[in-house]
């Protein structure tokens, strides 16, 4: 490493992404990701396991927001 370095042409936040726009990885146990895998191929061919995990939170949001009532 050097000593000192030069930053008096950086560009502040030339890096920075709100976190709206982050894509926040999120990992399932395996007994469920393996449920869903196993299950979910069986069925239908063309299986989207994140299209299914988000259904399933819409899902759960909508009964949050009637039970909320």
């Amino acid at each position: 490493m050097k000593d000192e370095y030069d930053f008096s042409n950086a560009e502040q936040g030339k890096f920075y992404r709100p976190i709206s726009e982050l894509d926040i990885p999120i990992y399932l146990d395996k007994e469920i990701k393996d449920f869903f895998i196993k299950n979910m191929k069986e069925k239908d061919s063309s299986f989207s396991l994140n299209k299914t995990i988000n259904n399933l939170i819409r899902y759960d949001i909508e009964i949050s927001k009637k039970l909320a009532i």
